[in-house]
């Protein structure tokens, strides 16, 4: 799981930057090694065949937001190697920029814009959908919810011309429930975080991925892929994957829904 691809960051959002020269050494990393980069929809599509279609050594390289420097830094890298991957689109954003990542100091890097997203979708890139305004979607009440993953996937269809399959949930936060309004939209499959190695066993409404991060030389990346990645994390990185678990979501849950009983009880 990439974000952005650039040198550029604030200190906020520099573990989601992965500069191009370490980005272009992860590739080369993948090449060397005979992996195999395939797309979400392509791993659903083998599992439905009971896996025979895998290569033997796959990986799906997915990219959250859909930042413009994916077009311009990450695509390159990734044409030298012919490899593909999954890129899941804010899609409020598109032609604008990031405006979500208002307190992390980067509401002005630029996102993607329509015309670059039909090309990078006729490269065979494939784009899924990453909710309308990147909002948690776990603590949203059920219509929000329903409206920011049915509008994103039917936005994206609208002007790529193609059926949409695949969805990641923004944070990874999701729910039974998210699941669910997920796999009822149409998607026939969906990424969370959950800094793992996915599998076979794996619910496909609930991938899990391993986050590279800006830190990582190609040595991490290495043991990264081969599960033996166990380097400290320090700072914002330990923020982010704090953030993300059971307890900290139940604690979020539960403060949104304090919250919208105080305003209905005060409204009423």
């Amino acid at each position: 799981m990439y974000h952005s691809i650039s040198n550029a960051a604030t200190a906020q959002f520099k573990p989601f930057a992965v500069s191009p020269v370490h980005f272009a050494e992860q590739m080369a990393y993948l090449d060397a090694q005979h992996y195999t980069p395939i797309t979400v929809a392509q791993l659903i599509a083998s599992r439905c065949l009971g896996g025979d279609a895998l290569p033997q050594k796959p990986v799906v390289v997915t990219f959250d937001d859909g930042f413009a420097d994916f077009y311009t830094t990450a695509l390159p890298i990734l044409a030298q190697h012919s490899f593909v991957a999954t890129l899941f689109v804010t899609t409020d954003f598109v032609n604008a920029t990031s405006r979500w990542l208002q307190k992390e100091g980067e509401a002005t890097r630029p996102m993607l814009t329509w015309e670059q997203l039909s090309e990078l979708a006729a490269y065979g890139i494939e784009c899924g959908a990453h909710s309308r305004s990147h909002a948690q979607l776990d603590i949203l009440p059920h219509a929000q919810a329903k409206a920011e993953i049915e509008q994103s996937k039917q936005c994206l269809e609208e002007h790529l011309g193609r059926a949409i399959t695949s969805f990641a949930y923004p944070f990874g936060y999701q729910t039974a429930r998210i699941q669910q309004l997920v796999q009822a939209a149409g998607f026939s499959a969906a990424c969370a975080v959950k800094h793992g190695m996915s599998s076979a066993k794996d619910d496909p409404f609930a991938l899990q991925r391993l986050m590279v991060s800006n830190e990582m030389e190609t040595t991490d990346f290495a043991a990264l892929l081969s599960g033996a990645h166990r380097s400290p994390l320090t700072g914002v990185t330990t923020i982010y994957l704090r953030t993300r678990t059971p307890l900290w979501q139940l604690i979020r849950r539960a403060s949104a829904m304090l919250k919208r009983y105080k305003y209905g009880t005060e409204g009423s």
